[in-house]
């Protein structure tokens, strides 16, 4: 064990001699960990509504004022012809426009019934489709109101009502912060580490270091486990910090066991570690190895259930994503900072997160070569 340790020895020296270490380990995860949950939020709001009003009723004025009120919309443009509407959907002031009728109010009391045009800017799919279906469920809830107000007590009540009590578990305001902090914090420890560890022998390659440690007793299961204990720490450390900001700048505590985020996250570093000493292995500058990692992260951060639910993939990219530790680490991450799941919750991701390190590595091990 004595060539490891003084391997490890010339690691930390080596790392601590980086200038920029400082602002990798910290001052980068900082600013991305407090800024990027407030971007990445999905949570639709503020939609653009123009309201196109024919009857200027107090049934039309009351529906208007109830749609705004609700804190989904903002008002783009009130008008009484479609030519001004439409203007503003084309120029994408607008993304709705809700037409009201003349004869509006009219129709409703005698009737019973009354058509109304909505238009929907459908460049961006997810706006068009969220914003509609607040809306529909607004005018919904809205002729529940006039029927209430129209028909006869007596005549309401011999009518059978379904009331829905609803209950959100685990996150209880629908808080999406909450949702995307945990996540974040995966994406940031594997890009800090496993750059790390893709520079870390080409770095050695590039300085003339590798020919010293090749001609040494050094075997090489030592040489790469003495490259991958140091960033272990390193991502330790980042993991540590990166929960200090979450309970410091958005009041989230992990519900389930913190020794279990370090167990999985000790599995995690041994995979995401080993794929990058793998790149480094087949790298000969840092450039190619900085350009290999930058090609899988675009990869893991899209597929491993960031930003977009594994759930709704098609079959295929479901089973790609098996093959990323990422995603294993995302989910639990979620499971037991929100859920409180235990150890026995994730088991099979820990077996198969450490299936993939225990490949990975060997990999690396076999595919570096000592000259002598």
């Amino acid at each position: 064990m004595r060539p490891l340790w003084f391997l490890l020895q010339k690691e930390f020296r080596q790392i601590f001699r980086d200038r920029g270490f400082i602002g990798r380990l910290f001052i980068a995860p900082a600013i991305q960990l407090i800024l990027l949950p407030m971007a990445a939020n999905f949570t639709v709001k503020n939609v653009n509504l123009a309201i196109v009003d024919h009857d200027h009723s107090t049934f039309s004025t009351k529906l208007s004022n109830k749609i705004l009120s609700s804190g989904y919309f903002k008002l783009a443009g009130y008008t009484d012809f479609n030519s001004k509407a439409d203007k503003l959907i084309e120029n994408d002031k607008a993304d709705i426009v809700m037409e009201i009728p003349q004869g509006f109010e009219k129709n409703l009391i005698s009737e019973g019934s009354q058509k109304m045009a909505i238009e929907v800017n459908a460049i961006n799919g997810v706006k068009a489709s969220v914003g509609f279906a607040y809306l529909s469920g607004i005018v919904s809830d809205y002729n529940n109101d006039i029927r209430m107000e129209l028909l006869q007590p007596a005549r309401t009540n011999d009518q059978p009502v379904i009331d829905v009590i609803t209950s959100f578990w685990y996150n209880p305001a629908l808080t999406y912060y909450i949702f995307m902090v945990p996540a974040i914090l995966v994406s940031l420890i594997t890009g800090i580490t496993g750059l790390s560890a893709a520079f870390n022998i080409v770095k050695e390659k590039e300085i003339g270091t590798i020919e010293q440690i090749n001609v040494t007793p050094i075997k090489k299961w030592q040489f790469i486990l003495g490259k991958l204990i140091p960033f272990v720490v390193m991502g330790a450390v980042v993991f540590t910090f990166g929960l200090l900001i979450a309970w410091i700048g958005y009041s989230i505590v992990p519900i389930g066991n913190l020794a279990i985020l370090y167990l999985f996250l000790l599995v995690f570093l041994f995979a995401i570690l080993g794929f990058g000493l793998l790149v480094s292995t087949y790298s000969e500058t840092q450039q190619q190895a900085n350009s290999l990692m930058f090609l899988f992260m675009m990869v893991f951060n899209m597929m491993s259930g960031l930003y977009t639910p594994i759930d709704s993939m098609p079959d295929w990219a479901k089973l790609v994503t098996h093959l990323f530790p990422v995603s294993y680490f995302i989910d639990v991450m979620r499971m037991v900072v929100i859920k409180g799941s235990g150890l026995y919750d994730i088991r099979m991701h820990i077996l198969y997160v450490f299936l993939i390190g225990l490949v990975l590595n060997t990999w690396a091990i076999v595919n570096y070569r000592k000259t002598t």
